[in-house]
């Protein structure tokens, strides 16, 4: 049984200096090996990588595919029985990858999984992407356990049961290396942003569990690639997910969806619109005319519609939020 931890580089020779070191003190010993795919960097991350861990296997790629494609191409070339996800910028901690296996072993019916996920700034808090567990409302909005809408939770152990959840996040996620092929990848359409989410939709779809594993633990940077309050990660997460939806969603509840989905964004760009926050604007109404021009490239999935479909929220997120008048935890949900 091998485990291959892949991180994407990209220009992130700071990042792999600083957590490539904690990385390789806390892998077991066997069984276990480090892959740095790199995404065309014009730094010298693989000089580095060379001259002081020539132990980590390296994948270079000619340009930069993105996550999506830069994660298809590399793991192309790669042979494991799982695969590791693990962005650059995390911190991971003693036991969290023995942690993963051992659960994935013992649970054949989980095709993906993720730790806790705790921020490295603020360190007993919740990260933003992925917290103890991903979810998602009705219209596509995707929300944690422990992070609702721009609400992170302090972590005081409120979370610490594994649970079955819609998604597992892209900061680290562990994959059985024969679904993700037979799932044939990650989408590249998305570029970033989003695409582990549609991964784990069609991993259910096809009869796949996705689970949190708190246990595990790593710290994540976040917003290494695209700083939270960027207008194009804005644009990405609303394109990406309207792609998503369109793909997924079962046909009999499409154009019901699709259509407040689209009232939704539209009430969103208002604000933004009201607030000054132009660039925010923009970024929705761009992301909505691309949606449109990309329509008949998308490809619907070939699974079944009647999958898995726990963790996902039967009603709105932001109105659950708002009624709740910024208060709400996901403790507070009911499904």
């Amino acid at each position: 049984m091998d485990v291959a931890i892949v991180i994407l580089n990209w220009n992130g020779r700071s990042l792999l200096e600083r957590f490539v070191p904690v990385l390789l003190n806390n892998i077991p010993k066997e069984n276990c090996f480090v892959v740095v795919a790199d995404n065309a960097s014009t730094d010298d991350s693989l000089a580095w990588l060379e001259a002081n861990y020539p132990q980590v296997e390296t994948v270079e790629l000619d340009r930069n595919y993105g996550f999506a494609g830069g994660y298809n191409r590399a793991l192309q070339e790669i042979e494991a029985d799982y695969y590791v996800l693990l962005n650059s910028d995390v911190e991971v901690t003693p036991l969290w990858l023995d942690t993963l296996v051992a659960f994935m072993e013992d649970n054949p019916d989980v095709g993906i999984c993720q730790p806790k996920i705790r921020s490295y700034a603020k360190r007993d808090y919740f990260e933003y992407a992925g917290a103890a567990g991903g979810y998602i409302d009705r219209y596509g909005y995707p929300f944690c356990r422990g992070r609702i809408l721009s609400k992170i939770e302090k972590d005081s152990g409120q979370y610490d049961e594994p649970e079955q959840c819609f998604w597992a996040s892209g900061a680290c996620l562990m994959i059985r290396s024969d679904l993700y092929h037979y799932l044939g990848g990650m989408d590249e359409t998305f570029f970033a942003h989003m695409e582990e989410i549609d991964l784990c939709w069609r991993a259910k779809l096809a009869g796949h569990q996705v689970w949190a594993v708190p246990e595990a633990v790593v710290y994540h940077i976040g917003g290494a690639a695209l700083d939270q309050a960027s207008p194009q990660k804005l644009y990405l997460n609303y394109r990406n997910s309207l792609l998503m939806l369109q793909k997924n969603l079962p046909v009999s509840d499409h154009r019901k969806i699709m259509a407040i989905r689209n009232f939704l964004d539209f009430c969103a760009s208002m604000v933004y619109l009201f607030t000054g926050r132009w660039s925010y604007f923009k970024a929705v109404w761009r992301a909505k005319r691309d949606f449109r021009k990309m329509l008949c490239d998308v490809e619907v999935s070939s699974f079944s519609e009647d999958g898995n479909d726990v963790g996902r929220y039967p009603g709105s997120i932001i109105a659950r939020y708002l009624r709740s008048l910024g208060t709400l935890t996901f403790d507070r949900l009911r499904f």
